[in-house]
């Protein structure tokens, strides 16, 4: 397994040009799985993940052989795909790792990780007979590997932001005409309610694509009932006190996508669902490192947000949720983010920080991160390991304070092994 990864891992190659033609050969020297699938196909900058673990679960729930296709992934590789709630074993990823190798092998141009990774999805779900798969494009939308599949059942797109402006271009209408290229001729498509040059964005690429029909999602169908740090309680149209366990009012805009997403299935043919099975995937859904809780004594939440609305979010749920708390902030970051929109909305809530070094490539140092914090006119102290890191912070938290950490995916998983 580990030399599996060490070679998918080895892959990833930062400027290489956005594009399907790699991908297109791997698939078609595997038969082209990805034509024998069903797909709901999701893009967007935040809220992917969510919206695409929530719409799995209502349909495991309703008895249909479910995969789901993530990134990254916050623990362990195998997490990038699963099917009906349980991940790819080891001795799958390797003998695909091979598989598809011996074919990346003799390609002129190398594919890249997600390339591979998404050759490897569609080989697996395939060959495992699902009914359908929840896919959720890693960059972009139009020229990412995922978007290879044919039409899918339902588009989505979730909420967009300035993020990736490199590769999608510096204004929301063009990373939404981007995003939105996923949609495709005879698929429906539903969309997050955005502003009216984004929202005529949207209208003008499906008159073109000749969707079945489209949706932008409608928040005044929903009505908050009760929030607490065990979950939400909310209606949804017809629907009353559905529940989740996940926290944040963004995480009910998610929902309301998720469930017109749902609908357009109920209405073309997807008998199985039902209000329950609605009900049952809501409530079980699980989607780790999103403002999650992984320890009590004291509170230890984790939270992934990196991009100006996470942060947005994130301070929602600091004020909503941890009102009055001594909160502690361990935080790891790439060095390549913009890590002051990062930070400096979260000190006004904040007692101090203590900075880890994340293990990624990218990483920024936890001094240097601590030295800015400090410019910046924060008490911040770096640690040399995560596991000293958790430590600190817990000393500093107290029995009655939270440990809040944030800032990089790619530093969850450390964390949530040195916490336990």
């Amino acid at each position: 397994m580990e030399q599996s990864l060490n070679y998918i891992h080895g892959l990833y190659r930062k400027g290489t040009k956005p594009s399907l033609h790699r991908v297109a050969f791997l698939l078609e020297k595997l038969g082209n799985p990805h034509k024998k699938l069903i797909f709901i196909h999701i893009a967007g900058t935040n809220g992917k993940g969510s919206t695409a673990a929530m719409t799995a679960s209502i349909l495991t729930k309703s008895g249909y052989k479910t995969g789901l296709f993530t990134s990254p992934y916050i623990y362990r590789f195998n997490e990038r795909m699963q099917i009906d709630g349980t991940q790819i074993d080891d001795e799958t990823v390797i003998s695909l790792t091979k598989k598809i190798r011996a074919i990346a092998d003799t390609m002129d141009e190398p594919p890249t990780e997600f390339d591979f990774v998404t050759a490897m999805a569609m080989d697996y779900f395939a060959a495992q007979n699902c009914d359908i798969v929840v896919l959720e494009v890693g960059v972009g939308g139009a020229l990412d590997a995922t978007n290879i599949i044919p039409a899918p059942r339902v588009a989505v797109v979730t909420n967009i932001g300035l993020d990736h402006t490199d590769l999608l271009g510096d204004t929301l209408e063009k990373i939404a005409s981007v995003k939105a290229g996923i949609v495709k001729k005879g698929s429906f498509a539903v969309f997050y309610p955005s502003t009216p040059e984004v929202e005529a964005v949207y209208k003008a690429v499906c008159a073109e694509k000749k969707v079945a029909s489209y949706s932008i999602a409608d928040f005044s169908r929903l009505k908050l009932r009760s929030h607490s740090l065990e979950g939400q309680c909310f209606d949804w149209d017809n629907y009353k006190n559905l529940r989740i366990p996940l926290l944040g009012a963004h995480q009910l805009h998610n929902a309301a996508v998720v469930l017109q997403t749902i609908r357009f299935l109920e209405l073309n043919g997807w008998e199985k669902i039902t209000e329950e099975t609605i009900r049952e995937g809501l409530a079980t859904v699980s989607w780790p490192g999103r403002f999650e809780i992984i320890a009590r004594d004291p509170l230890f939440i984790m939270d992934g947000g990196h991009n100006p609305q996470c942060i947005e979010a994130l301070v929602e749920n600091i004020k909503d949720y941890l009102a009055d708390r001594k909160i502690v902030v361990l935080a790891g970051v790439l060095a390549d983010k913009d890590y002051a929109d990062m930070f400096r909305p979260v000190m006004p809530y904040t007692t101090e920080f203590v900075c880890i070094t994340p293990d990624n490539p990218r990483r920024m140092l936890a001094a240097d991160l601590a030295r800015y914090l400090r410019e910046a006119g924060a008490t911040a102290s770096a640690c040399d390991t995560v596991e000293e890191g958790v430590a600190l912070a817990r000393e500093k938290a107290g029995k009655d304070g939270v440990i809040l950490s944030f800032g990089s995916l790619y530093a969850l998983g450390d964390i949530h092994r040195a916490a336990k």
